[in-house]
């Protein structure tokens, strides 16, 4: 082996793990010591590398170049899965998570036998020093050794260079290896050996020839010139921080300056579970609760009341189906989670310094229908709110579906257009929140905090001037268009507005903001604002608000075609300007956001009393409900405040999960393979027959080539080609609407004038262009109920997609909700009538979509959204009984035991402490919880039962129910909706329950008194039962009573009516007189005298 000088290196060497290092000085001749090398960081985010089980994490074995594990597992995920320095492949190292072409590998990644070289003894030729290697029992082993540390250089010592088994004269001494093997506690020392002579050779390192580790040894010259291009590309690709650490290190002290990968490279959210101290007893409790019930059930099937059979079986029918409804609400709670979101890591990922944004673009849309119910300044105030978004104004493009053709809508969009150039520029650069003018001035709070600019305050005030102007003059439009003219309304410059005529009218389309010309006071660029009016004329089902949707997706597919979208109601603005970023960190997030088809936000409502009379806010169910389906495949679609993937609405399916590769047995391979044999010749033997995909997995596989579809000439879509004909039947007669559905990242195409655009754009919204396609039935919003959103939301978990529910602390959407009770029961007779549609319908999640990607627990949630309103019968029927027993004088429950009791009041315990255990980890007050009880009583026993009913007459004899769109807001004082009292029959069910049960407490109190103190024992169980109906049905008798010159007189009649009725019946039982006639009993008077 030819010998060299050293120059000043330092030899370590470890003779427990049979490896050597040679060191470099550093330019001013210090020696590095191997303690020091323990400590190096990593050359990508500057953290300490890694030492388990006392050895320094090692990710390449070739150059060794230093990286930490949380780097190496990123880059063989996300990157190219190469070494920066040598390029070599990275090897699966133990205990990291396999990857694609870890089982081409056809070794097996073992550091510690890296430099076992067959024989133990490293030997020189001739000098003072030598180094012995080796394990205890191989030949040659250490023997005699003494450590010693060295502090500086040794003269006259020459090392073996290592290559190919000779040395390179062309190599210069200040290039020679480093191999940094994984240190331990025991690498510290150097190993000498006295022994100056030995026969036994190194065997050179098999490495490949063009991987020379001499050109890139560790912190020789080589190694430097490649970090450093190495570093210029990845400085092109995440933005430039300083690293402040300490000052002994010399990573921080060689390059200060490095990209801030372990920022920009980290999940863009992150899933947290509730804490295990609040959920664990939260599930004993339920598991606790079944078994007390199943004693319940128990104990009243087996113990009759034989004088009351009616009313004894009646009763535990309705407990019966009231424990499977708890059932089908409480299990998809089982596993509730919360999400946070890491924005700043979304800026640093695509928002890179000197370069254009890179998040993706987003389609909003806002529908409205009738201005006069819903306001155009509320409309109004959501579109500006979108409008100020933090978001970068070239990826946002407005769209506002005008589904009443209505002129005063037009020109209120022209006015807040020209609001809107000067309020954006105010809320950016003051970072106003919320964004929505209406809200933001009306705040009770210090609009000085956190305001430093001197001018803020005077630039306010302007700006609330401009908008009291605006004010007046969208009032001034709302006024002139109380009085609509004879011949119908005409524009600016002459024309007839085509919408006069509401069901017949032509599709109308205008762009207000966004073209070339149009900017901000500032000359800044300002997002695309575009009205719509989709096409209507007699004889056509335009399926009303699903409809629109589906037409503002195929509108803004052909204009902007952007690969989210985000539907709001027209009055739910955006609270939060960065609700759109918080929607992105899953959408956008790498790894996990490819399988999301939508991130729904909670509703949150402004107006609304603070009592919450009527559980307008609906907590329980977005803080408690909507956490538990967020833990199994996401929450369900609520209709407004969501953003969705436009993918996943055009009916495909979500990505398939890629196998994880099975673990390869290294220790029988014979029988492994043995064991493969067998199987392939069973298969081969075997005749089995492929199991058909339903047909709403079929439907999503039909991809065609861009290539065959003009006006397109490159796009990256799925290879398998089908024919043109197939996908004009399911996404309609439009060449530039179907090459825009199989654009994945959106985009549209550059040849195309803006002109042409517009005019697909109003040919895809005509009235036949849903004719024989798969509109509404697997594509888009799906048609079949008014409450078109679970089904489309239900649609997409069946075709493997997952949803996520996402809670900012400052709520991303607000809105109006009606909150006097007449309002507030129509609401919810439409939710009920759609869910009732539904469960008639063949998109019923109790029998449809097996075999597809719904998730079991989320299949209950579904099947509970669709059932709730059957409950309303065995409700009216338990809220009955208590009035019936105490008129009759029966029970529905025989002489209690002392067993009973236990049963009992354990049920009633088990119910309260799971009603505290919810509020706990949802973070729902103890006001939202009780409201939410009470108000499931007064819906069921009206709304509920109403959509019960018209549910069955418009499937079975097609009897179409109309629906008034709620008014939005009032404008006669704070909460002054919530004494407007407005007829409705919905008022009929409640009411006469109330009085009932108000009747029957005073009968039976009165037969108490009558009958004397005996007569009070069993008197508590029935009263008890009496006024917890009551106290259930309390707010609605409190929005009944409301002011008491607005009652609606025909309710006090129909209820007295009804009480009177029941009344009559009662004295026809007569409780008071025996069976057997009066008792006549001689009272010892002599009558005669």
């Amino acid at each position: 082996m030819a010998m060299m000088d050293t120059g000043g290196r330092l030899i370590a060497g470890s003779h427990i793990r049979n490896e050597f290092v040679l060191i470099k000085a550093d330019e001013f001749g210090r020696v590095e010591s191997v303690h020091e090398l323990s400590e190096r960081m990593c050359q990508i985010c500057g953290d300490e590398l890694e030492i388990t089980d006392g050895e320094l994490f090692v990710a390449c074995n070739e150059c060794a170049f230093p990286v930490c594990r949380l780097c190496y597992e990123y880059e063989r995920r996300e990157g190219n899965q190469a070494c920066p320095q040598c390029k070599t492949r990275y090897k699966r190292i133990k205990g990291s998570p396999r990857v694609e072409g870890d089982e081409e590998e056809d070794d097996t990644d073992d550091i510690e036998h890296e430099f076992d070289y067959g024989v133990g003894i490293l030997r020189q030729g001739s000098g003072p020093v030598s180094f012995v290697y080796g394990r205890s029992g191989h030949a040659g082993s250490y023997e005699n050794g003494s450590s010693s540390r060295q502090g500086s250089s040794t003269d006259g010592m020459e090392i073996p260079l290592l290559t190919y088994g000779e040395e390179d004269s062309q190599i210069s001494s200040n290039q020679h290896a480093l191999i940094v093997p994984p240190l331990n506690g025991f690498g510290n020392g150097v190993y000498l050996n006295p022994h100056t002579e030995s026969s036994v050779s190194l065997l050179p390192r098999p490495m490949v020839p063009e991987k020379d580790i001499a050109l890139y040894g560790y912190r020789s010259v080589s190694w430097r010139d490649r970090m450093e291009n190495w570093k210029k590309k990845q400085n092109e690709n995440l933005p430039m921080v300083k690293h402040q650490g300490d000052d002994g290190g010399s990573f921080h002290g060689d390059y200060p300056c490095l990209p801030m990968m372990d920022e920009g490279r980290q999940p863009l959210s992150r899933k947290l579970s509730i804490s295990s101290s609040k959920i664990n007893p939260y599930r004993i409790l339920i598991i606790l609760r079944l078994t007390i019930l199943g004693l319940f059930f128990h104990y009243r099937i087996l113990h009759p009341v034989n004088d009351a059979i009616g009313l004894w079986l009646t009763s535990v029918i309705c407990e019966i189906w009231f424990a499977a409804s708890w059932i089908l609400d409480q299990f998809p709670k089982w596993c509730p989670i919360v999400r946070e979101t890491y924005l700043d890591r979304l800026s640093l990922r695509y928002e890179k310094e000197g370069k254009p944004s890179e998040l993706a673009p987003i389609d909003i849309f806002v529908s409205t229908v009738d201005p006069l119910k819903e306001p155009p300044l509320i409309t109004a105030n959501t579109v500006l709110s979108i409008l100020a978004v933090d978001y970068p104004v070239d990826k946002v493009t407005c769209y506002v579906s005008d589904d009443g053709a209505a002129m005063l809508s037009f020109e209120a969009l022209s006015e807040t257009y020209n609001f809107a150039r000067k309020w954006g520029p105010f809320c950016k650069k003051y970072n106003i929140e919320p964004r929505a003018p209406e809200w933001y001035f009306s705040l009770k709070m210090d609009y000085l905090k956190n305001k430093v600019h001197p001018a803020f305050v005077r630039e306010r005030r302007a700006m609330k001037r401009e908008y009291e102007e605006f004010k007046v003059n969208i009032n001034s439009l709302v006024a002139t268009a109380q009085k609509v003219p004879e011949d119908g309304w005409t524009m600016q410059d002459g024309t007839v507005w085509p919408g006069n005529n509401v069901r017949d009218h032509p599709s109308m389309i205008q762009v207000l903001m966004g073209h070339d010309g149009v900017h901000d006071v500032e000359g800044n660029d300002l997002p695309r604002l575009v009205y719509v009016s989709r096409e209507k004329r007699p004889g056509f089902d335009h399926h009303k608000k699903a409809g629109a949707m589906n037409a503002l997706m195929r509108v803004s597919a052909v204009i902007s075609n952007a690969p989210f979208l985000l539907n709001v109601d027209c009055d739910h603005y955006i609270n939060n300007s960065k609700a759109l970023r918080e929607a992105m960190c899953f959408l956008m997030d790498p790894i996990s956001g490819k399988k999301i088809c939508y991130v729904q936000f909670p509703q949150r409502f402004d107006g609304i009393d603070r009592h919450d009379r009527y559980s307008n806010r609906n907590v329980v169910f977005f803080d408690i409900n909507m956490k538990g389906l967020d833990g199994i495949q996401g929450p369900i679609y609520v209709g407004t405040g969501c953003v969705f993937r436009r993918h996943a609405l055009y009916g495909y399916d979500a990505p398939a999960k890629k196998k994880r590769p099975s673990k390869t047995c290294n220790c029988l391979p014979k029988l492994c393979s043995c064991c493969c044999c067998f199987r392939s010749k069973t298969n081969k033997k075997g005749k089995t027959k492929k199991k058909k995909k339903p047909k709403h997995w079929e439907a999503s596989s039909q991809i065609h080539a861009l290539e065959t579809i003009e006006g397109v000439k490159e796009a990256n879509v799925d290879s398998r080609p089908t024919s043109q004909v197939k996908l004009e039947k399911r996404f309609g007669q439009s060449s530039v609407f179907v090459a825009s559905t199989l654009l994945e990242n959106g985009g549209v195409p550059k040849e195309a004038s803006a002109s042409s655009l517009l005019q697909e754009a109003v040919h895809v919204i005509c009235c036949g262009y849903e004719d024989k396609t798969e509109w509404g039935k697997e594509v888009g919003w799906i048609y079949g109920s008014v409450t078109e959103d679970i089904l489309t939301g239900f649609k997409m978990h069946c075709h493997g997609w997952r949803s996520v529910y996402c809670m900012p602390q400052l709520p991303a959407f607000k809105g109006s909700a009606p909150i006097n009770l007449s309002d507030r029961l129509h609401q919810v007779l439409r939710w009920a009538l759609g869910s009732v549609e539904i469960l008639l319908s063949k998109h019923c999640p109790i029998w449809y979509g097996y075999g597809g990607g719904l998730k079991w627990l989320e299949r209950l949630s579904y099947i509970n959204s669709v059932v709730y309103p059957l409950t309303s019968i065995p409700l009216i029927v338990y809220c009955s009984l208590p009035a019936i027993c105490l008129i009759t004088g029966k029970f529905i429950v025989p002489e209690i035991s002392n067993y009973a009791s236990i049963i009992f009041i354990a049920l009633f315990i088990s119910i309260a402490a799971t009603g505290i255990l919810e509020m706990q980890w949802g973070g729902v007050g103890i006001d939202d919880w009780w409201r939410n009880e009470q108000f499931w009583v007064i819906g069921g026993a009206s709304a509920h039962f109403f959509a019960l009913f018209q549910g069955l007459l418009k499937v079975l004899a097609g009897v179409e129910t109309r629906f008034t769109v709620t008014t939005k807001a009032g404008d006669d004082g704070e909460f002054s909706e919530l004494y407007m009292f407005k007829w409705t029959s919905l008022l009929i069910p409640p009411t006469t329950l109330l009085i009932v049960n108000i009747v029957g407490v005073v009968v039976g109190i009165s037969d108490a008194i009558n009958n004397g103190y005996d007569s009070w024992g069993p008197l508590f169980g029935r009263l008890f039962f009496a006024l917890w109906v009551i106290i259930h049905l309390y707010p609605f008798l409190k929005g009944l009573m409301g002011r008491q010159e607005r009652t609606p007189t025909i309710v006090i009649v129909w209820s007295i009516l009804l009480a009177s009725v029941l009344t009559l019946l009662w004295v026809r039982v007569n409780p008071f007189v025996s069976k057997d006639g009066p008792l006549l009993e001689v009272c010892g008077l002599d009558c005669d005298d």
